[in-house]
Order: structure tokens, then C-alpha cells, then sequence
């Protein structure tokens, strides 16, 4: 596996240490009430092509937002942006009231990502992937939870088998271990029913629905997948061609005529 997220290090051990702990404590201390991610005005562009054309988005500790939109809308690098790992071109991002132009380094240790990419190693045991993990966070009590997140995602009996012998859904719930090991305040999910059959794929909804729902967790998925997005969240919005054109409280949608309003957003913008 090249490169990734968790090998990016620009903080001494000591500071990074003390920004985190500062990190974390904001989090913790967010209230219900407050908004946890605040993106202001994010663009983001590959020489001449504009992925992102100024994201504005506030999302409240606890919610659980839904992003659609069409392959192409710049979906994959507002999760990227947000979890630290691209840089936008102008605008800022504030996570726990951090702007991660400051303390992105610590900021990425209070958050998970699932994504495309598994970032497991097949060739190791998902004892031995988790583990690795745990020990770059500095996770306390690391053999319990090593073992606790393991179980929780139904992989206990296949603990000490390579990962390279797991289909599919069996990753993807591994990688959910993953990013879950540290006990992170947010979670961020690009597209992650992509290649799961439906039992996979209902298996991996009730995962992210208990851990969601237990725990707390403010979470922001990507999906084209109108059906599946809708099941959790209590906040949408619609992305096309780089912007937000659409956010609403899912209370307020008719589930029933959604898609209706999905394509009427896309259409509008000659998608």
C-alpha cells in the first residue's frame, strides 16, 4: 500500500501529541447544538478542471448527513478534503473548531475513513491489521480493543485468517474495524456499498447504523445509491458538477418522491 493517510506526519510526536488531546477535547465538549464540521467556500481544482466549484456545508455533532450525486460531481475529493487528505485550492474546513489548515495532523486522529480502498494488507490477519492500526493511534488497552471491534463486526471467527482470503463485504466490514479502532468522533464514508452484494451490503447498514446510533457519531457518507443513502441519514444533500445545490432535513423529504427531486436537481444542471 503506497502512500495514505497514515503515514502523513508533519508534527513533532510531542506537539502532535498536545494537539491532539486539544482536538479531542473540543469534540468532546461540542454540544448537541453546536456544528462539529464547517466547510466555507471550498474549491478545488486539477489544472483546468474544477472538481469542487465553492462547498459550503455546516453539519450539527451527532448528525448523520448523506451526500448524493452523480459519478463526476467531485463526491471523492470533498471526502478527501475533509479527511485531511488533499488540500483545497482556496476555502477552509473546521472540524471540532479546528481549522485543519492548523491542526489537521490532530484533527485526523479524532476521525475515520471508509473508503474504495480498504487500506488492509492481505497478506496479514485482521488481528494483525487492526493492530497495526491501534499501535499508530496509540490506542489504550490495544489487545481488548483489537479484539473488541473485531467481534463487533462479526469477524471473530476469522480473526487470525489472511485478508487476502476475505470477499469482499468481509473487508469492507474489516475496514470498518478499521477506522473505528481509535474511537473517533467522525466518520467519513465515500461510497462504501460499492462491490457488496445485498447481504453484504445489509450487513454493513446494520453496522454503521448501531455504530451511528450507540455511539453518537457524527457521519457524512457519499453515494449515488438513492435506496441506501436514505436509511440512515437525517440530513441530505444533492452535489453536482462541484457545488451543494440541495440540503434538507430528511424529516422534511417525501421518501417517495426524492428521486424525483435528485434527478430534477441534476437535470437543472445538465447532468
Amino acid at each position: 500500500m503506497k502512500g495514505g493517510w497514515h503515514g502523513q506526519t508533519c508534527l513533532s510526536v510531542q506537539e502532535g501529541e498536545e494537539k491532539y488531546f486539544q482536538v479531542k477535547e473540543r469534540m468532546d465538549n461540542t454540544r448537541a447544538d453546536d456544528y462539529i464540521i464547517e466547510v466555507s467556500g471550498v474549491t478545488k481544482s486539477f489544472g483546468n478542471i474544477e472538481a469542487l466549484r465553492g462547498i459550503d456545508l455546516r453539519i450539527k455533532k451527532g448528525e448523520f448527513l448523506t451526500i448524493f450525486g452523480p459519478n463526476g460531481a467531485g463526491k471523492t475529493t470533498l471526502i478527501n478534503i475533509l479527511s485531511n487528505l488533499m488540500k483545497p485550492s482556496s476555502g477552509t474546513v473546521s472540524i471540532g473548531g479546528i481549522n485543519l489548515n492548523d491542526g489537521g495532523d490532530a484533527v485526523r486522529r479524532d476521525i475515520g475513513v471508509i473508503s474504495h480502498n480498504t487500506y488492509l494488507y492481505n497478506n496479514l490477519t485482521p488481528y494483525e491489521n487492526i493492530r497495526f492500526y491501534g499501535k499508530i493511534y496509540g490506542v489504550d488497552n490495544l489487545e481488548e480493543r483489537v479484539h473488541n471491534v473485531i467481534e463487533q463486526v462479526g469477524l471473530k471467527g476469522r480473526m487470525y485468517d489472511q485478508v487476502g482470503t476475505f470477499s469482499r463485504g468481509m473487508q469492507q466490514r474489516l475496514s470498518l474495524a478499521r477506522a473505528l479502532i481509535h474511537n473517533p468522533s467522525v466518520i467519513f464514508l465515500d461510497e462504501p456499498y460499492t462491490g457488496l452484494d445485498q447481504h453484504a451490503a445489509h450487513l454493513l447498514k446494520v453496522l454503521l447504523n448501531r455504530f451511528h446510533t450507540d455511539e453518537n457519531r457524527t457521519t457524512v457518507m457519499t453515494t449515488h445509491n438513492i435506496e441506501r443513502g436514505l436509511e440512515m441519514c437525517d440530513q441530505v444533500a444533492i452535489q453536482v458538477r462541484g457545488k451543494i445545490l440541495y440540503k434538507e432535513t430528511l424529516s422534511k423529504i417525501d421518501r417517495d418522491n426524492f428521486e424525483e427531486i435528485y434527478f430534477a436537481v441534476c437535470k437543472a444542471n445538465n447532468q
